[in-house]
């Protein structure tokens, strides 16, 4: 039994970490059967989520998951692609992951209203004595994280174009078929639905979200997605099952 470490259901998403979300769907191509638990990310292997526990093996990062999967299942999640479509794949996971995932945070850490409904919940569990001084630390350390990154650099307008860009790149990808790549969704697919579906929370405003909510083919394809991966999951709720 694998057991996979996130955060559990929040904002209406099967959880807010679009890695613990990809990892979870990955499990779901395997057919493994695994438990998940809420955790802590500071108490990670790498001090971030998600990691799995695989029979007293213990494996972080979404990407060396998805590798162990791959080495000790047995399992190709590349299966029945072209070697152009799995340069393509790769190339549009990263797209998600080193980019979007970056457009995602700024939108919702530094939009005060965005931040007061989502991020903000994630310091609950403080004292609320202490509080506003953890919540202020926090972001501010998320603000210079993002300025050296670079994505913090761009004006308002910029980063909308940025959006649009990478929204567009994703529905061009998809085009009219189900899964990225054909009639059944590949390993990227568990990829490209996580950060899409985080995209288009219905729980947030801003650029990011009516960026890809302006493609149909994307809107239909989280819907796919949640009935193949999440039927339990209620969209709109902060629980599950």
């Amino acid at each position: 039994m694998i057991t996979l470490y996130g955060f559990g259901p929040a904002f209406g998403l099967p959880d807010p970490s679009q890695f613990v979300v990809k990892t979870e769907v990955l499990l779901k191509l395997v057919g493994e059967a695994y438990e998940k638990r809420r955790a802590d990310p500071r108490k990670g292997p790498r001090g971030k989520i998600p990691w799995i526990d695989d029979s007293g093996r213990i494996v972080p990062d979404s990407n060396l998951i998805r590798f162990h999967l791959e080495a000790t299942r047995g399992i190709d999640f590349e299966k029945g692609l072209t070697d152009p479509q799995k340069g393509a794949a790769w190339a549009l996971e990263r797209m998600l992951e080193d980019h979007v995932y970056w457009l995602v945070v700024m939108e919702r850490w530094l939009d005060p209203v965005n931040f007061a409904k989502g991020p903000r919940k994630f310091f609950d569990p403080v004292p609320a004595l202490i509080r506003p001084l953890v919540t202020g630390m926090v972001g501010r350390q998320v603000g210079k994280t993002l300025q050296s990154h670079g994505i913090g650099r761009y004006t308002p307008e910029e980063r909308t174009g940025l959006a649009a860009r990478a929204a567009l790149a994703v529905s061009q990808c998809l085009g009219d078929k189900p899964w990225l790549f054909g009639e059944e969704p590949c390993g990227a697919d568990a990829t490209a639905y996580a950060f899409v579906a985080s995209a288009i929370c219905p729980h947030f405003e801003g650029p990011v979200r009516r960026a890809f909510e302006k493609h149909a083919n994307l809107v239909e394809y989280v819907e796919r997605g949640n009935k193949r991966w999440f039927p339990d999951f209620l969209p709109g709720s902060v629980t599950s099952r």
